[in-house]
């Protein structure tokens, strides 16, 4: 969340940059809010002020046997507690919906990032591999039907035990998911990420903590209850990102000096509600609701934090460049970063399987695999994340940034369409080769059961 001191002392620039976003926010009523808590604050520290002065005169008055102003002044007492019993219960009752409020206030950009009401104005930075790109088959099948054609993703079977946006992974596309989590994780070890295996359920707590709470209620999977229902902190969620419960992991702690920078990697499987935008993306595994994702986190002292998103994205960036994928960088404009983002850039891997209109000139189009952010202090503040920049100084709120490492479905698609060959198989990139046994071409397999039969052999 943002520091409301910054909210009550910087009203106009902070209007300003939530107007940049496109917020819908009424801070006027907020700061309104905020004057009356601190006016109870003040009200009640007169009012404990005034009363310990009547405490101090009961006692001369009973030393002197002056009883009648005596009782007058337990009574002015008894009446001052209950008026300071009013105005505290007024203020606490205040404090918590500003809390609640702030909850929903979303990142200030930085000013570093370019204005823009929506994707339609995020800036490309550059692009990487299009220069020595090697030479595509004259017609690319899309990977929803190339997969299906090597029987290595079955939609189909996944939508009848769980529903539709799930699927299996079968035989050597199995084997390219498990190859690709490894090839990643290998280069963020030699990165110097150290390595976590976290709790896939995650508390509302968590959930709060790095922003998907409560602004993203409806995008998550519940744990034994509907998005409807009012969660509590004890309720589960399905992660749907390792950033929550990797984030989480040092909530309400102090962190040492010596300990920063902190970078963490971890892979997990991440569940997310939405499947197609506005009913598009329904075939394939482009948009689905479970898929698998290496993450990495970082934790940095403010003054270093933009200096490594920088050298983050590099971090990221070093998969694909392996991996002989080509892609581009995109600066999102103010209008199109997520909620608790101060400046992001988005990587997104060409997949030249199915023109859309905003492909590349080769054809395609681009896949976003990574969002590398700077959340700042934003999360630090609801998770309480601080650092102590020395032993003998007070704690103050470190920065914490992320990044996909990437998003595994999406590498998959772009490795089955950019690598497959004229006769329909996929050569494997050199690099993932020793993951995959020393196999070097995706070959398919035989289907099994009625479903691999021509229409004419079926019975």
């Amino acid at each position: 969340m943002l520091d409301r001191t910054h909210l009550r002392e910087n009203p106009d620039e902070v209007r300003d940059a939530l107007d940049d976003r496109g917020a819908d926010v009424d801070l006027d009523e907020f700061l309104e809010l905020d004057e009356r808590w601190r006016e109870l604050k003040a009200r009640g520290d007169d009012l404990r002020h005034d009363r310990n002065q009547i405490t101090e005169q009961i006692g001369k008055l009973v030393a002197e046997g002056k009883d009648e102003e005596r009782e007058e002044a337990i009574q002015r007492s008894r009446e001052l507690k209950a008026e300071i019993e009013d105005v505290e219960e007024e203020a606490v009752e205040l404090q918590a919906e500003l809390r609640e409020r702030m909850l929903e206030i979303p990142q200030l950009p930085h000013e570093s990032v370019p204005l823009g009401v929506d994707e339609r104005h995020n800036v490309e930075d550059r692009r990487w591999g299009f220069d020595d790109a090697h030479e595509l088959p004259e017609e690319i099948t899309p990977h929803y039907e190339l997969g299906e054609e090597l029987d290595i993703i079955d939609e189909e079977r996944a939508a009848k035990t769980t529903g539709a946006g799930f699927y299996f992974l079968k035989g050597e596309g199995a084997q390219l998911e498990h190859a690709l989590i490894q090839f990643m994780m290998d280069i963020h070890r030699e990165q110097g990420y150290v390595d976590l295996f976290p709790p896939v359920p995650v508390k509302s707590t968590s959930m709060r903590g790095t922003g998907q709470l409560p602004k993203f209620a409806d995008d998550a999977y519940r744990v034994g209850g509907s998005n409807e229902e009012e969660y509590a902190d004890d309720d589960l969620w399905l992660c749907p990102t390792a950033e929550v419960p990797v984030t989480n992991m040092y909530r309400n702690e102090i962190l040492l000096q010596d300990d920063l920078p902190l970078k963490h990697q971890a892979y997990t499987p991440n569940f997310r509600r939405e499947a197609g935008e506005h009913g598009t993306e329904t075939r394939g595994i482009v948009r689905v609701h479970q898929f698998n994702k290496v993450e990495l986190v970082n934790f940095v002292e403010p003054d270093e934090s933009y200096d490594r998103l920088e050298n983050l994205l590099a971090e990221a960036e070093d998969v694909l460049k392996r991996l002989g994928l080509p892609y581009r960088i995109l600066e999102l404009c103010t209008g199109d970063l997520t909620f608790a983002s101060a400046k992001t850039y988005d990587i997104e891997v060409w997949a030249p399987g199915d023109d859309m209109d905003d492909g590349p000139d080769e054809g395609g189009r681009w896949l976003e695999v990574s969002s590398a952010s700077n959340f700042e202090a934003f999360q630090a503040r609801r998770a309480g994340l601080r650092y102590r920049p020395e032993r003998h100084e007070s704690a103050d709120y470190l920065h914490t940034l992320n990044a996909s490492g990437l998003a595994i479905p999406r590498v998959m698609v772009a490795i089955l369409e950019y690598y497959q060959n004229e006769d329909g198989t996929v050569t494997i990139p050199e690099p993932l080769r020793p993951y995959m046994g020393g196999k070097a071409v995706i070959e398919g397999h035989e289907k099994v059961g009625e479903s691999a039969l021509g229409a004419g052999e079926r019975e």
